[in-house]
């Protein structure tokens, strides 16, 4: 059954929305709050460990209804039960988006194609939990018999963003085992990793579906090459392990076929770290708090798919980036978690976010006339506070900022954990109200200036305020609230496409400059360059004429 084909812009209520707009767009959050007191409570959300506070943004009662009945227009409903129901909504791959079951009670039943595709995934996870244990305890060794102190995992795009985030985030849960990351094809980046390992104690986990991808297969045949000079090659077996679906690629590659863990064409890159790509992630923090992260990831699946769109977490929070995008026409959005383990959330929400929804063409391939997508960035405060805020606080342009915290520290260092969380309150505080003339005057009185000085100095250390924000404050940094944490986005996603008329699961753009990439490498291999444009038919000469 096909998704809804609904451009948005057509409905009744992004009409409402659109003059709604109008009304509130100069609208002042002081004075929203100040017309509506109980705003805090009734503009949030509080679920398990979670408290989503939205009331610092841009809307009221009116503008939530109408969003919502935006969400209910697109039928989102429909698309929901489709969604989780393995309907083939990734159309043009002809494909179902399902990566929610790999994170299902074992005793479940999702089908595909008429097939329960639980008993599969139990047998993976299985195999995942039985291969974590063996390399964590020692039971498996390496080559000379020594156990192994290293994992090297070797992907790219979802096949490294997911799992390197994942475990910087629950660094303070990992092992004794140190994790590395290999994932750009620049020769630099793979020689710096592999410096300093020991071949007889270093295990690879080459990860690609197809065990095609060019940048994975380059690093991964590095990779092996340097194995093989301090090692017989028929160590490759013992030291060299496969996610794929691809079997005969990888065993050419030289990899037993016992030791490929396999993937399915329903899970999607950029969302495959609950696979059998998140190999790395139970073998850094092990296989129960893996399994915790499916758990959280889960109970937010259960939230989405059966809380109603007003007290929806993914529905609520993705409606107001539409908001954002479609009606102020703000082009990006701030991720800011106060948390330095989270420092790589943002890179991989970029992926997730803009991969998925930066599309010009709807779901009946015709062009799109409005704004999708949001340009995602950001990094960890309280670092970001001494970069980009300036723009945020006093820029011209409106950038929403998501703020990520947590309640209590994972290393109990309550002098350090009330610094960072004065500092993440009052961040949404200052952005809010900002500073009036009359506060920048009383303040500037205080400091003995000159009248002229004043004068000068006041215009510049005005803040308009009225910069809109999301809290999200959760109890404690643990594998199972970051797996809810990472699910909501996921959710937030799919909300948007729903919205947006747009298929969010395939990514055709990512194409076309592989394909050019492959044509113009053998050109610099046979020193021949032709058909170019004048730009780049110069660079190249330029390149190879060093």
């Amino acid at each position: 059954m096909s998704l809804p084909t609904i451009d948005p812009t057509t409905t009744k209520a992004w009409e409402a929305l659109t003059s709604h707009y109008e009304k509130i767009k100069e609208a002042h959050l002081k004075d929203l709050f100040a017309q509506h007191p109980d705003r805090a409570n009734t503009l949030s959300i509080a679920w398990n460990d979670f408290y989503v506070d939205y009331s610092k943004n841009r809307i009221d009662e009116t503008t939530k209804k109408l969003l919502i009945d935006l969400a209910k227009e697109v039928q989102l409903e429909k698309a929901i039960t489709q969604y989780f129901g393995g309907d083939v909504i990734n159309e043009t791959e002809g494909r179902a988006v399902l990566h929610t079951a790999l994170r299902v009670p074992s005793n479940q039943n999702v089908e595909v194609d008429g097939k329960n595709v639980i008993t599969e995934v139990n047998a993976v996870k299985e195999n995942i939990k039985a291969f974590s244990n063996q390399i964590i305890s020692g039971a498996l060794k390496g080559y000379t018999g020594k156990a192994f102190t290293d994992i090297v995992n070797i992907g790219i795009g979802g096949s490294d963003l997911g799992p390197a985030m994942i475990t910087e985030s629950l660094a303070f849960y990992k092992n004794h085992l140190n994790v590395h990351f290999i994932s750009n094809v620049d020769g630099d980046h793979v020689h710096q990793n592999l410096k300093g390992l020991n071949p007889e104690t270093t295990l690879f986990v080459v990860v690609s579906k197809t065990f095609s991808t060019q940048e994975t297969l380059s690093n991964a045949t590095t990779a092996r090459n340097w194995f093989t000079a301090h090692a017989p090659k028929d160590a490759v077996e013992k030291h060299f392990v496969a996610v794929s679906s691809n079997i005969p690629n990888v065993t050419d590659f030289g990899i037993a076929e016992e030791n490929i863990f396999p993937l399915w064409d329903w899970v999607g890159g950029r969302f495959s770290l609950w696979s059998a790509v998140g190999l790395s992630i139970s073998l850094s923090v092990g296989y129960e708090n893996f399994e915790a992260l499916l758990e959280g990831a889960y109970e937010m699946d259960e939230h989405f798919k059966n809380t109603p769109f007003e007290e929806n977490i993914p529905v609520v929070l993705g409606m107001l980036s539409i908001w954002y995008n479609n009606f102020f026409e703000a082009e990006s959005e701030a991720i800011i978690p106060y948390s330095q383990y989270l420092h790589r959330l943002p890179a991989y929400l970029q992926q997730g976010i803009m991969e998925s929804n930066g599309k010009s063409v709807d779901r009946n391939g015709d062009s799109i006339t409005y704004q999708t997508g949001t340009i995602i960035w950001g990094e960890p405060g309280t670092n970001a506070q001494h970069a980009f805020f300036q723009l945020i606080h006093q820029g011209t342009k409106l950038i929403p900022a998501e703020f990520i915290g947590f309640k209590k520290s994972l290393f109990e260092d309550q002098e350090h954990q009330d610094k960072l969380m004065a500092n993440f309150f009052a961040q949404t505080e200052a952005l809010m109200n900002g500073k009036t003339e009359t506060e920048v005057l009383e303040e500037l009185k205080t400091k003995n200036l000159s009248d002229t000085a004043i004068k000068k100095l006041t215009p510049f250390k005005i803040f308009e305020g009225n910069k809109p924000t999301t809290t999200v404050l959760i109890d404690k940094l643990t594998p199972k609230s970051l797996g809810a944490l990472v699910a909501i986005y996921e959710q937030r996603i799919f909300v948007q496409g729903i919205v947006w008329n747009i298929f969010s699961y395939d990514q055709w753009g990512v194409e076309l400059g592989k394909q050019l990439a492959t044509k113009i490498l053998s050109e610099i291999n046979n020193s021949q360059v032709s058909n170019h444009d004048a730009s780049t038919q110069e660079l190249l000469n330029q390149y190879l004429n060093t």
